[in-house]
């Protein structure tokens, strides 16, 4: 719990941020509906609606309890002291923007505010992954944060090498986000095809790295 100590004012901060569209909700409830959309599609459409209760309290907490358990699990990593400590905040960071981003989307589209969310989101999904890219090849081998298998939790190198290739490949994913954004390229696919990529062609890499040292 020596990583959370060391970081509790922060921890403290993006908490606060976190639950931020709650105070924003409790303030502009008057003014918003009893059905509020909270998913949207392509082409800014809603296809799901919840409750006002649900929008304003259940949304924030919600993230919140994920960005808490974050927090615990850093915190009681065997490897702690290998996270650093840049990284370590920017995914401290992830779960209170996200709330941010989630509530000025619903709130704004439940006061007919007229604005483009998914420009918006992708504009944030692509500065998050070029971000977490920056900092991927920085980080050292733990539990906790950056591609946990079992052949780069076995070998550092395997865990370097990896994680220097994903680095590469989580920025030039953020940058083809930033392109939808700017050139209002439908990513619903695109997301999807990224993602699996990601996650993908690093394990393949880190397996083959694995193969061929032991071979």
């Amino acid at each position: 719990m020596e990583k959370c100590k060391n970081n509790k004012s922060f921890i403290l901060i993006t908490c606060l941020i976190t639950l931020f569209p709650m105070i924003a909700g409790l303030l502009l409830w008057q003014k918003l509906p009893e059905q509020i959309a909270t998913h949207f599609g392509s082409g800014n459409v809603p296809n799901g609606w919840s409750s006002k209760g649900f929008t304003v309290f259940g949304i924030p907490l919600f993230i919140l309890a994920a960005h808490l358990l974050c927090t615990f699990f850093t915190a009681v990593d065997p490897k702690r002291q290998h996270i650093d400590e840049k990284l370590y905040k920017i995914i401290l960071l992830i779960c209170p923007a996200v709330s941010l981003v989630c509530g000025i989307s619903i709130y704004t589209y439940a006061l007919s505010i007229d604005i483009n969310i998914a420009f918006f989101v992708k504009i944030f999904v692509g500065l998050l992954f070029i971000f977490i890219g920056n900092y991927l090849p920085k980080c050292r081998q733990n539990y906790s944060i950056g591609i946990k298998l079992p052949w780069t939790l076995d070998s550092e190198e395997n865990w370097n090498r990896t994680h220097r290739l994903a680095g590469w490949l989580w920025v030039v994913a953020g940058l083809l986000f930033l392109l939808t954004a700017f050139f209002h390229i439908n990513s619903g696919w695109t997301f999807l095809i990224i993602a699996a990529l990601l996650t993908f062609i690093p394990c393949c890499y880190s397996f083959l790295l694995y193969h061929k040292t032991n071979k």
